[in-house]
């Protein structure tokens, strides 16, 4: 979503006359696109700041503009906060990107040295922005990130983001439609739809499933992806979308965060361990060959080893291909911030993520041996770390292969054989 934002970002400086550059040394604006999600995303903001310090006293110095701002979700989470860093002098929350250069532009004309470093702050959210006339400046890639709805409405107690996004609100699928079309003719084969909890897509009548049917049938349009559904309301008219249509990729990412019921319900997640198991049983009904991954928080407050044990049952049973797991981290401004006290230590959190991520290593492992002596479709994203003679991409059910280099180019697809794998990677050749 960051990224989809900073293209929105790049689009509207770019329409008001500003110019992307790579060097920050020759910049007069550095903007810093941000997440309030987990404790580390902070830490590197601050780190960053710091880092820009030394040359912003050499702006100072020579008279010279320089403009450091703090975007996003941390941007309002923790607005005047930011501006007591000494570098920071413009923080702007995610609803008002359209103020960007008129912001900008304050700051720059009243940036005298012997005077101080001006500075502006724009963080309040709106129940209608969707910034759906504005065509993203999208970098180059393999993979177009296309927000339909922004905000959520599902008030977890551990997540920030309805008070760093605000309410859902969806956009237009007339407008959704057209960006993807606009994609195809851009030479893209694959574009991902972005939403919070993409299923509670609406508008005027029309849901998620109904957009990803139109999305399909757009010419061209190769590859489409979609992130993050929620277990809560997950409709099984999607999954027959899934199942008919080819070019709907047979990935689901599904976060459970946790197995335990009473850890559950504190984390207002509004479904049971029993629920999910049920929709995972519907998945593999209609699409027994889809991709399932998923989100896990451990040490989640007053989470006992009994409760994490749940969650490790649930692993076991799902049979995940892939997880995100993550030490629980207290966020300000949140249910579980305000009312949970973080009594789980360090330790234990460690502990719980260190053998969880042991036994989805086995897991994946065992499943992505069944790939050895297939041959499946890869869409090429670039050169693979490996070296300069291998290539990289990935298959429908977003599984990264690593294969001898072709003829082919990122944006192209080529088919392999799996000869090897491991818990993350196939192999070919």
């Amino acid at each position: 979503m960051n990224i989809s934002d900073s293209e929105l970002i790049r689009a509207i400086l770019i329409s008001n006359g500003h110019q992307i550059i790579s060097s920050e040394a020759d910049a007069e604006v550095v903007l810093m696109n941000t997440c309030a999600i987990r404790e580390n995303a902070h830490r590197k903001i601050y780190g960053r700041l710091d880092t820009l310090r030394p040359l912003k006293k050499q702006r100072q110095a020579e008279g010279r503009p320089f403009v450091v701002g703090v975007l996003g979700c941390m941007a309002q989470n923790l607005k005047e906060e930011l501006l007591d860093h000494p570098v920071a002098n413009l923080v702007v929350g995610p609803d008002n990107y359209r103020s960007l250069p008129h912001l900008i532009d304050r700051i720059v004309q009243t940036n005298h040295p012997q005077e101080g470093t001006p500075s502006e702050i724009l963080a309040s959210l709106s129940e209608y922005e969707t910034y759906s006339d504005i065509a993203p400046a999208r970098i180059a890639g393999v993979n177009a990130w296309v927000t339909i709805m922004r905000g959520c409405d599902n008030f977890c107690t551990f997540c920030v983001v309805p008070y760093t996004r605000g309410r859902e609100r969806s956009l237009p699928i007339s407008s959704i439609l057209e960006q993807l079309s606009d994609l195809v003719k851009s030479g893209y084969k694959q574009a991902t739809l972005l939403g919070q909890n993409v299923n509670s897509y609406c508008y005027e009548g029309a849901h998620f499933a109904d957009l990803m049917i139109q999305s399909a049938q757009i010419p061209g349009l190769k590859r489409i992806r979609f992130t993050s559904p929620h277990p809560k309301d997950f409709p099984e008219k999607l999954l027959y979308a899934i199942a008919e249509y080819p070019n709907i990729c047979k990935h689901i990412h599904l976060p459970l965060q946790s197995g335990s019921n009473r850890i559950l319900n504190r984390m207002n997640r509004t479904y049971t361990s029993q629920e999910f198991f049920d929709l995972v049983k519907t998945i593999r009904r209609i699409l027994p060959t889809a991709t399932l991954t998923t989100d896990i928080i451990v040490g989640f407050p007053t989470e006992t080893e009994a409760e994490f044990q749940e969650t490790v049952q649930v692993m076991k049973t799902v049979q995940f291909n892939n997880a995100f797991i993550f030490k629980y981290s207290e966020r300000k401004g949140t249910i579980a911030g305000r009312d949970y006290p973080d009594d789980v230590s360090e330790a234990d959190k460690t502990d719980r993520i260190v053998r969880l991520n042991a036994i989805q290593h086995e897991i994946a492992f065992a499943k992505h041996r069944h790939y050895i002596g297939q041959t499946v479709q890869v869409l090429i994203e670039g050169m693979a770390d490996k070296g300069v003679d291998w290539q990289m991409g990935k298959t429908e059910g977003n599984l990264t292969v690593v294969f001898p280099k072709t003829v082919f180019h990122p944006g192209e697809f080529v088919e392999v054989e799996i000869s090897e794998t491991t818990a993350g990677t196939l192999y070919a050749g």
